[in-house]
């Protein structure tokens, strides 16, 4: 997959801007602040409708207008070439059009456009709190297979309603109230169960693609292991919320399932979040993303556009240029607040100045 062609209008910093890309690496150049990751975000929303930044839609959308516009004209490896547009608005729905046709629904573009992002936000998938990493987890079932998001959708409505019934409830139980929560927790049950086993299945498949990224970028032989294996998966969801149904109505909250759910990482037997060194931690953490590069390509038969925002800033020099030696085949858009080193091997530099692509020029100019 290749992004050919990006057009943005009033998005972020951009008043209009477009700029051609080619296969390979492309370094996105400029001073902090000038707009090199506001580029990147744009199009990794076309491939999540979503900021990797955590930002509602009106935080894109330049300030002092309503509505911003992304184009993007990417090639797939069977030779389709697809037209994306979106309009994101602060003041309804955002609408997508594919070749020309909308969308009936926004979300009906995932799939279309696969991206893989690393941020240096990305340090607390390892050292963060849970949801960090049950969101990774979520995000990559998404990006393996479009059913997940629908999925994990409707497991977080119906906690929603169940707690909805836990608050109603003021912590008494009664018939009215007992009757409701047996509804909830049998679909819960049922789709919570369907998300863990999903869950566990894609950490299986996953964790040798982790270990063999965090060799290459440590550069040893390291013991690495994904340990999901929350309590209520091996008991049963469904008697987990009968023994928890008390603490349930004493809290207003559902206090058991995999909206709970954490995954431990470890290094040599060690948890990473709290005995592994800082830099073990940034390489672990660009380990998650790069196997899920790999095993998506691996998975859907087509390789994502790989994204490192500011990625090099962040690591030790041996670290940085073992990731320059071991980028994966495919796309790479890459931004730096400076020159890349030669063992990147770039194919074309897009300077940025203020919202303004000053002249992008080939690797070797």
């Amino acid at each position: 997959m290749i992004l050919q062609q990006i057009q943005l209008s009033d998005f972020r910093n951009y008043t209009n801007a477009q700029v051609d890309f080619d296969s390979g690496v492309s370094a996105i150049i400029g001073a902090n602040g000038q707009g090199k990751t506001n580029l990147t975000e744009a199009l990794a929303f076309l491939s999540t409708m979503k900021s990797f930044r955590g930002v509602p839609t009106e935080a894109m959308i330049r300030t002092g207008t309503h509505t911003a516009f992304i184009r993007a004209r990417v090639l797939h490896d069977d030779g389709r070439e697809i037209v994306i547009e979106a309009r994101l608005t602060n003041q309804g729905r955002n609408q997508v059009l594919v070749n020309g046709t909308k969308l009936p629904k926004a979300r009906d573009l995932l799939g279309m456009v696969r991206t893989t992002v690393f941020s240096p936000d990305d340090l607390d998938l390892v050292k963060g709190g849970p949801h960090l990493r049950r969101d990774f987890l979520d995000d990559s079932l998404v990006a393996y297979a479009n059913k997940y998001d629908a999925l994990r959708l409707e497991v977080d409505r119906i906690v929603r309603q169940r707690n909805a019934v836990l608050k109603q409830s003021g912590g008494r139980i009664n018939n009215a109230v007992s009757s409701m929560l047996d509804l909830w927790d049998e679909k819960f049950s049922d789709l919570g169960t369907q998300l863990g086993n999903a869950r566990n299945e894609l950490i299986t498949k996953l964790t040798p693609f982790i270990t063999h990224a965090y060799e290459e970028l440590a550069q040893r032989d390291s013991n690495i292991s994904i340990d999901y294996s929350p309590e209520w998966l091996q008991i049963g969801l469904a008697k987990c919320l009968t023994n928890s149904r008390d603490e349930d109505l004493r809290r207003f909250v559902t206090t058991v399932g995999p909206h709970r759910d954490d995954v431990e990482i470890l290094i040599n037997n060690l948890p990473a979040r709290t005995h592994a060194s800082q830099g073990e931690q940034r390489t672990m953490a660009l380990a998650l993303r790069l196997a899920l590069h790999r095993f998506i390509g691996q998975s859907v038969g087509e390789i994502p556009i790989l994204i490192l925002d500011d990625v090099l800033s962040e690591l030790d020099p041996d670290r940085a240029k073992a990731l320059l030696n071991h980028f994966p085949v495919g796309q790479v858009l890459i931004t730096t607040a400076s020159e890349l080193p030669i063992e990147a091997h770039i194919a074309k530099r897009v300077q940025i100045k203020a919202g303004t692509i000053i002249s992008p020029k080939l690797g070797n100019e």
